[in-house]
């Protein structure tokens, strides 16, 4: 019995959903520092990450980090920052993020030039608190292939707990 327990927690843990304990600020308000969240990779089993998932996700530049963030284009899409108006662009559009709460978003120093076309296979991630958030922004789209889950509920703190809006 205990043996099976083992290998049904195993196979949930790998192929159903992980959870990840948020380390700092750069989805702050979605989710806060020290928020416990599942992410649920079932999902990716069926269809790519899309504009406005929360993505868990291996870090391109820490082996064996994993980070979170907003999907906010896809494969083909053309991001655009204006450090003017503070608004994203996607596809020469300017994005509704009621997420963001009115913070503005910036290009990073030494980081991606703009326009930047995202190249198939990969994705556009940002954090929700754009003034502390190290993002595609610095790093670039990240490949599909690196995304483990989609982030759906935070079960700790009990004050937080709930689904995320996508």
């Amino acid at each position: 019995m205990l043996a099976f327990v083992l290998v049904l927690a195993w196979a949930l843990r790998t192929y159903v959903f992980q959870a990840y304990e948020i380390p700092s600020g750069s989805m702050e308000e979605t989710i806060m520092t020290g928020d416990m969240v599942f992410s649920e990779k079932v999902t990716y089993y069926f269809r790519e990450p899309d504009y406005g998932d929360i993505v868990t996700f291996h870090d391109t530049e820490i082996p064996g980090r994993i980070l979170i963030k907003r999907c906010i284009a896809t494969g083909g899409q053309t991001v655009d920052i204006n450090d003017e108006d503070g608004l994203v662009y996607v596809d020469g559009v300017p994005l509704d993020e009621p997420y963001t709460d009115g913070k503005p978003s910036y290009t990073i120093p030494g980081g991606v030039s703009y326009p930047y076309t995202v190249p198939e296979g990969e994705i556009w991630v940002m954090g929700d608190n754009r003034t502390n958030s190290q993002d595609s922004r610095k790093f670039g789209a990240v490949p599909v292939s690196s995304v483990t889950g989609l982030a759906v509920l935070v079960y700790w703190p009990l004050d937080n707990f709930g689904l995320l809006e996508h």
